[in-house]
């Protein structure tokens, strides 16, 4: 069987509480999951400042919302052109969409 592909997306602060969670939780039960947490909006405010081993190599970021915040991606973090953009390219790569 396949190991499980899933884009978390957490746009605003309460969402991005409730994905490291989800990404969290589902790493207990498939640790071999593929899981992206997908930032954007007003929530990348708070996932710069994001330092868990565990999140942080999951952790992808909008460079546009980054821009327009005037914010740097923590080192160890993904930037994608725009999240909207990097979210339609893996659902049509078939992982799965979960907006926390």
């Amino acid at each position: 069987m396949d190991n499980l592909k899933i884009v978390i997306h957490a746009p605003t602060p309460e969402a991005l509480g409730r994905a490291q969670a989800n990404v969290r939780n589902l790493l207990k039960l498939e640790p071999d999951a593929e899981i992206e947490l997908v930032v954007n909006g007003p929530a990348v405010a708070m996932a710069v400042d994001i330092t868990d081993t565990i999140l942080l190599p999951r952790l992808m970021l909008c460079r546009n919302s980054l821009e327009n915040q005037q914010l740097t991606a923590p080192k160890g973090a993904g930037v994608v052109p725009a999240a909207v953009q990097h979210l339609a390219h893996r659902q049509q790569q078939g992982w799965g969409y979960i907006r926390a």
